[in-house]
C-alpha cells in the first residue's frame, strides 16, 4: 500500500560541504514524511509547483528560516557540547534522509554522516560522496538537530524540542520530495507511530513509492544484518532503484560513466 510523503534536496560536493551542512557555520537540509506530515503539506498551498517569482520568495524564506535554526538555543543548557545544529537542506530536494541525531564526529565536522555510519550509508544506497551531499537533490534531516549526549552505552535519543520547533516548517520548505528514508527506529517511530523496525524493514515494499524503512547504520548494524542476510540481498537493491526513481538523473550518469569505461577499455 502506498504511502504519501513528499521529498527535497539541497546542493553539495566535496567543494562545498561545509556550505551545504548546517553547523554553525553551514546550510542545513531536510524533508521526510507519511501520515500527519505528507496529509498536512499535501493539504499545504506549497504542495503543487509554484510560479517562478514564488520560488525566489521560497528560497529567501528558506534561507531566514535556516538562519534561525542556525540560532537555535532552545535546549543549549541540556546539551554536554553546546548547540551545533548540523542538516542539510534545498528548496528542491527530491530525497530526504530522515534520521536520529548527530553524533560526537559529526558535532565536530559540521557535516551529516561524516563518519563510518554515513560511509555505510552511502553504501547501502549506491551514491557517491559527491552524490550525498548534492543538497539539491538530498535533504538531510535529523528528528533532533545537535549532539544529544551519552545514555548507557550509546548515544541519547534525539532531544524532543527540535521536532516541535522546527521539523514541518522545514519540511513545508521541500515541496518536491518524492523518497524519504526513515533511518533507525526514532526517525520511523515518528513518522509511522510504534513499531517493530526489522518487521518494517523486511516490509519495506507497502511504504514505496514514497518511504523506505532502514536501520541506522551504525557499527551495531553489522551484527543486525549478519542476523538478517535478506537485506543486503533483498532490501538494498530496491533501496538503489528507490533512489534512482526519485533521482531519475543518476540512472544517466551511471550510463554515461559506463559508457565510458567500455570506450577506454
Amino acid at each position: 500500500m502506498a504511502r504519501r510523503a513528499s521529498c527535497a534536496l539541497s546542493r553539495g560536493t566535496n567543494h562545498t560541504r561545509r556550505t551545504a551542512a548546517v553547523g554553525k557555520n553551514a546550510r542545513p537540509c531536510e524533508r521526510g514524511a507519511r501520515h500527519r506530515y505528507s496529509e498536512e503539506i499535501l493539504s499545504g498551498s506549497d504542495s503543487h509547483p509554484q510560479p517562478a517569482p514564488r520560488r525566489a520568495g521560497r528560497v529567501n524564506d528558506l534561507e531566514h528560516l535556516l538562519a534561525e535554526v542556525r540560532a537555535c538555543t532552545a535546549c543549549g543548557d541540556l546539551l554536554p557540547l553546546g548547540p551545533r545544529p548540523v542538516l542539510q537542506m534545498s528548496a528542491t530536494a527530491r530525497i530526504l534522509i530522515a534520521s536520529q541525531a548527530p553524533g560526537t564526529k559529526v558535532h565536530a565536522s559540521g557535516v551529516p554522516f561524516s563518519d563510518p555510519s554515513g560511509d555505510r550509508l552511502r553504501d547501502w544506497m549506491g551514491i557517491s560522496e559527491d552524490q550525498f551531499y548534492d543538497a539539491a537533490h538530498i535533504a538531510i534531516l535529523p528528528l533532533g538537530l545537535c549532539y544529544p549526549g551519552r545514555a548507557g552505552q550509546g548515544d541519547a535519543p534525539p532531544r524532543p524540542e527540535c521536532a516541535r520547533l522546527w521539523r514541518e516548517r522545514l519540511l513545508a520548505a521541500m515541496p518536491g520530495l518524492r523518497l524519504t528514508l526513515l533511518v533507525g527506529s526514532h526517525a520511523q517511530n515518528h513518522v509511522l507511530g510504534p513499531g517493530h523496525l526489522t518487521e518494517r524493514v523486511r516490509d519495506f515494499a507497502s511504504y514505496l513509492p514514497t518511504l523506505f524503512p532502514l536501520p541506522h547504520p551504525s557499527w551495531r548494524v553489522t551484527i543486525w544484518a549478519r542476523k538478517h542476510p535478506w537485506f543486503e540481498e533483498e532490501v538494498l537493491p530496491h533501496l538503489r532503484a528507490a533512489i534512482r526513481q526519485a533521482w531519475p538523473e543518476l540512472e544517466k550518469i551511471a550510463r554515461h560513466r559506463g559508457a565510458a569505461t567500455d570506450v577506454r577499455g
